[in-house]
C-alpha cells in the first residue's frame, strides 16, 4: 500500500531552523516528482517546494531563498530544510507525490493524488 510519513514538525523561536522529512513506501519513489504544502485551518492550500523526478526544484515567492527541497532516492525519503523561519510559517506540513511519473515540478496541489497527515510547524515572535 503506498504511504507517505511526514515528521520533523515542532515549535522554534523565529529566526531557527526545521528539517521535515517524508517516507514514503509502496510505490517506485524515485519516477515521481514530490511536493510540500501548508495549511494554516480557514486559509487556502499553499504550495511551498517541489523537485521533480530528475531533481529539478522549484519554490514559492514566500519561502525561496529561506526553504531548500531535497530528495534521497536510496531511502525514499523527501526533505524540506527550513530556515530563517518567521511566525508566518507557522502551518500544517503536508508532502504530496505527482500523479504523473517523470513530471517535471508543480506547485499546484490538484497535479498530486497521495497526501501525507501532516506536521505541525509553529514558529513563535
Amino acid at each position: 500500500q503506498e504511504h507517505l510519513v511526514e515528521s520533523g514538525g515542532s515549535s522554534v523561536q523565529s529566526g531557527g531552523s526545521l528539517r521535515l522529512s517524508c517516507a514514503a513506501s509502496g510505490y517506485n519513489f524515485r519516477i515521481y516528482s514530490m511536493g510540500w504544502f501548508r495549511q494554516v485551518p480557514g486559509r487556502e492550500r499553499e504550495g511551498v517546494a517541489a523537485i521533480g523526478a530528475a531533481g529539478s526544484t522549484t519554490y514559492s515567492d514566500s519561502v525561496k531563498g529561506r526553504f531548500t527541497i531535497s530528495r534521497d532516492n536510496a531511502a525514499n525519503t523527501v526533505y524540506l530544510q527550513m530556515n530563517s523561519l518567521k511566525p508566518e510559517d507557522t502551518a500544517m506540513y503536508y508532502c504530496a507525490r505527482d500523479k504523473r511519473t517523470w513530471s517535471h515540478w508543480s506547485l499546484t496541489g490538484d497535479a498530486y493524488n497521495l497526501w501525507g497527515q501532516g506536521t505541525q510547524v509553529t514558529v513563535s515572535s
